[in-house]
């Protein structure tokens, strides 16, 4: 009955008052590991991810928090940055614990595992996992019109690191966009996040680069909020104003993003919902439940919100 069992519900309430009282007075806990030997479930999932920090990875993993939550899941989280003998290790080590799923953020598996297992922002899904991936497209499109509509044609990009999932494949989409729209990218105006971590720092130093190069540009697109917030800082500090010489648009719409001066403009990536959707995705393949597509890549569609960030091109862009 304390576990809440369905056929609890046959037990007078008098009977059941009386058991809650002296599991009150005796302090009783449930033993989790008994009844997972009983059942044959731990009732613990895997989360891999790169890092632990503000940004990305948090608000992915809030969204998976609250639905194993929900469903009275208990998980655990390893952090690998990015370096492939730990994802390898930690793999090992989170199946030694029984997980009945994994889910993995931003982190490449090379081969399918022995427990379901979803990918959130992976681009090489071995056979049986399923990946929640957002739509780069419309991601690309959301920003480059946004600024081609205030007059920039001088666009500068910030790319992700050579480690990330989603760096080519979001590169890759604005190229093709930029081209649909006939809009020229200028090669010395691309730049790459060099380090490991989301940091604004990343950001300061590509953009720092840039203005180092003396190519004159007068937006710039960069592969998150947090190296968006770092090239604000860098071009401040250069002389230049935001928006009014150099206007700026990140990526994910982190929490911080709306609080900065200016507030940032930026293509909102779900990410809670995409975390969400991850672990009932994952619930559902571990449950025997029905999923919503037999599909084993589902996109999610990005928003995009305007702040102070961006304005219309300066005279002298």
């Amino acid at each position: 009955m304390l576990s809440g069992s369905p056929a609890a519900r046959s037990i007078p309430a008098v009977t059941q008052e009386r058991i809650f009282e002296a599991a009150r007075k005796f302090q009783y806990r449930p033993n989790v590991l008994a009844r997972s030997l009983r059942s044959q479930k731990s009732l613990t999932i895997g989360v891999m991810v790169p890092e632990v920090s503000e940004g990305y990875a948090t608000l992915v993993l809030s969204g998976i928090e609250q639905k194993l939550l929900e469903e009275g899941y208990f998980y655990f989280v390893v952090s690998h940055h990015h370096r492939q003998e730990r994802i390898a290790k930690y793999m090992d080590l989170l199946l030694a614990r029984a997980v009945e799923g994994i889910i993995a953020v931003d982190t490449p598996l090379e081969h399918p595992l022995t427990v379901p297992t979803v990918v959130v922002s992976g681009h090489r899904e071995p056979e049986g996992t399923i990946n929640i991936r957002l739509n780069h497209k419309l991601a690309a499109e959301l920003a480059l019109d946004h600024l081609i509509e205030l007059g920039h044609r001088k666009i500068a990009i910030i790319k992700g690191q050579v480690f990330s999932s989603d760096t080519q494949i979001r590169w890759k989409s604005i190229v093709a966009a930029a081209k649909r729209r006939g809009l020229v990218l200028d090669s010395t105006l691309v730049e790459q996040l060099d380090g490991l971590g989301p940091g604004n720092e990343l950001g300061y130093a590509a953009t720092r680069r840039l203005l180092e190069g003396g190519r004159q540009f007068s937006a710039l697109f960069a592969f998150n909020d947090s190296a968006a917030i770092g090239a604000m800082k860098a071009l401040v500090e250069a002389g230049l104003k935001v928006p009014g010489d150099v206007s700026v648009v990140g990526f994910d719409d982190v929490q911080g993003a709306a609080f900065q001066s200016p507030g940032l403009t930026t293509v909102v990536q779900p990410l809670r919902e995409m975390g969400s959707l991850a672990a009932s995705t994952l619930l559902d393949k571990i449950l025997g439940r029905p999923t919503p597509s037999n599909s084993k890549v589902w996109t999610v569609d990005p928003g995009f919100v305007v702040r102070g960030s961006t304005g219309p091109l300066p005279d002298h862009g």
